[in-house]
């Protein structure tokens, strides 16, 4: 059966909604990590990626997708490769904005998020939250 346009919306929206309390999340630890702790920056980038991503997989399996799959741990376990895969992506345009082209790293790591999330969506949509 065919998911209406208008549902796909929906999803999308509340997909941002969870998307922007894990930017807060993320931001924040990153933050802490980097500027408090004096972390190296990718570490600090990493952690708040993390936490963000366990936060978003909970957020968008109860409220986004509905998911009632009962292979919770395989399900997060597809999140989670497709949260390494937008890692791996997300640290990727920091390094060439921050390194390469001079940006200023919240910045970067924004424009980061904002790839990663457009990523993450179409993924989870097709892969992760399907049944």
């Amino acid at each position: 059966m065919s998911e209406s346009l208008q549902s796909l919306f929906f999803k999308f929206l509340k997909f941002g909604v969870v998307g922007f309390s894990g930017l807060v999340l993320d931001f924040g630890l990153t933050f802490l990590a980097k500027e408090v702790l004096r972390w190296n920056k990718y570490v600090a980038n990493s952690l708040g990626f993390a936490v963000a991503s366990s936060s978003n997989y909970y957020l968008n399996r109860v409220w986004t997708f509905h998911s009632a799959d009962p292979e919770i741990g395989w399900q997060f376990s597809k999140f989670l490769v497709v949260a390494l895969a937008g890692l791996l992506l997300n640290n990727l345009v920091i390094y060439l904005l921050t390194e390469r082209f001079r940006f200023n790293f919240y910045i970067a790591k924004f424009c980061a998020i904002v790839l990663v999330f457009f990523w993450n969506f179409s993924i989870n949509y097709l892969y992760t939250f399907t049944q």
